[in-house]
């Protein structure tokens, strides 16, 4: 990996971290001048990262504006889930039918990190940024098997929106555990079926409880 390749790594990875660590607001400018000062990089460094964020869903760009996190709203939840609907079940079909024993093992650390961080954040009122993070990890993982990269691409893009979402909720932290063993049981069974069935209801619960808390 070249130098300026570890550059863009980097600070696309920080800013990343940040925005779905809920330190940027929603709606909040993402300044270039304060990027580069903050992370010691250049101009086309921070661009080309902010750009790529962009094409994840995690930053919008406004002509004449500049960037900025994404503002929360009903209607795009609304919109993000139909197309989680559609496209992740897709890809986890894939994973549990072409994923291999690395797979299975991988999936089955994403698992135990997520069942051994703490959830709540210090106020009470919001998940962690350590378990965001930890679940974000366990879905990724959950459809890392599948071998189309344009579908596994888009499904990872919605799965990071969706992130973005859960952090900035302020609703009732519901104990998913029992949720996620069942994703995982029904994933390493091969149950195809079985598994989308079970990632389609929590879409949708995920829907109704940031709809009613954003």
């Amino acid at each position: 990996m070249t130098d300026k390749a570890t550059a863009n790594e980097r600070v696309y990875s920080a800013i990343r971290w940040e925005i779905l660590a809920g330190d940027r607001h929603p709606g909040e400018p993402l300044k270039t001048a304060e990027l580069c000062k903050r992370f010691e990089s250049s101009v086309g460094v921070v661009r080309e990262s902010l750009l790529r964020l962009a094409e994840h869903g995690l930053v919008q760009v406004r002509p004449m504006q500049g960037f900025r996190v994404p503002e929360l709203t009903a209607d795009d939840l609304r919109d993000l889930t139909e197309a989680r609907l559609d496209i992740e079940p897709l890809a986890l079909r894939y994973s549990v039918t072409q994923g291999g024993a690395e797979w299975e093992s991988h999936l089955v650390g994403a698992h135990h990190l997520l069942t051994v961080t703490p959830k709540q954040d210090n106020s009470g009122k919001r998940y962690s940024p350590e378990w965001g993070k930890a679940h974000g990890a366990f879905h990724t993982a959950l459809i890392a098997g599948c071998r189309n990269r344009r579908i596994l691409g888009i499904a990872q893009r919605l799965r990071d929106t969706a992130e973005l979402y859960r952090r900035w909720s302020t609703g009732p932290q519901e104990d998913t555990t029992d949720g996620h063993r069942g994703l995982l049981d029904a994933a390493l069974a091969r149950d195809a079926d079985l598994a989308v069935d079970l990632l389609a209801a929590r879409i949708r619960a995920t829907h109704d409880v940031l709809s009613q808390h954003l």
